[in-house]
């Protein structure tokens, strides 16, 4: 239920029964209570909501998403926004810490797994971490469901050395903060680079960066693994126009018209150095 008085709450339905409804069913059954729960968690996790998108979600019409937000805003929840533009949520609402399904720590557990290899030692520690303090708080049979999961990720860790590039890139990429470094390109010349990280990005195998190349004065894709020497320096930089993540993508793998082009970073085709 939702609360009118002082900060709105909303309470957690009840955990389903064990056999549980086949998927196909489940919209139809779900209670308005917790379709209302979902609202506020679809709008809080985004800048802006349209009643388009939230109608496509939980699979009800635009009326029922209008009802359901008028119906949100008589009882106190903060939500900003009107019809056929979108709707947010005002700073500082939150809800009650939540709890998982089994299925969703399963889930959780698995992310985990598959990612533990392929992130670089400080953000794999947090990750697993993250998990440890998940697992403590949920109860015993979904607790003991996630960490019976038989699924794993058995890949060798990456090399020490593409590790701490990999931190330091990533933690260069948050701060806005130049590189410089020697890489040596596929053709074995070896060459020295400042550039601005824009993300790093995994393709499988490999993790590369996205950047703003100053030597080419144009973006370029670098392999972690071929980055010889790296210092952070002490310059920062703020988004141009023309040197920016969305740039490199518009640049490198334009969208064709009425669809959507490749990820940051480029596909199989895109500039790499």
């Amino acid at each position: 239920m939702l609360s009118a008085r002082g900060p709105s709450i909303v309470t957690l339905p009840r955990a389903p029964p064990a056999q549980a409804a086949p998927h196909f069913f489940h919209n139809a059954r779900m209670r308005r209570a917790d379709r209302l729960f979902q609202i506020v968690q679809l709008i809080r996790g985004r800048r802006l909501t349209t009643a388009d998108y939230l109608a496509q979600r939980l699979e009800v019409s635009m009326r029922t998403v209008y009802r359901d937000i008028a119906a949100l805003a008589e009882q106190g929840v903060p939500i900003e926004g009107e019809a056929g533009v979108g709707y947010r949520m005002r700073a500082g609402f939150d809800l009650p810490p939540l709890m998982f399904s089994k299925q969703e720590a399963q889930a959780l557990v698995a992310s985990v797994r598959l990612a533990e290899s392929r992130l670089d030692a400080a953000l794999a520690r947090q990750a697993e971490n993250a998990l440890s303090k998940i697992l403590a708080v949920l109860p015993l049979d979904a607790r003991a469901a996630a960490e019976s999961l038989p699924v794993f990720a058995p890949l060798p860790a990456l090399d020490p050395a593409t590790s701490a590039h990999l931190t330091a890139l990533r933690e260069a990429t948050e701060g806005k903060c130049k590189l410089k470094m020697g890489y040596l390109d596929l053709g074995g010349v070896h060459t020295e680079r400042v550039v601005r990280p824009l993300a790093c990005i995994f393709w499988g195998p490999v993790w590369t960066l996205a950047a703003w190349c100053e030597l080419r004065e144009d973006f370029r894709s670098f392999r972690v693994d071929r980055i010889e020497t790296l210092d952070v320096l002490p310059q920062r930089f703020r988004d141009e126009p023309g040197k920016s993540l969305a740039d490199m993508q518009r640049q490198l793998c334009p969208a064709p018209e009425g669809g959507e082009g490749c990820e940051p970073g480029g596909r199989p085709g895109c500039a790499v150095s």
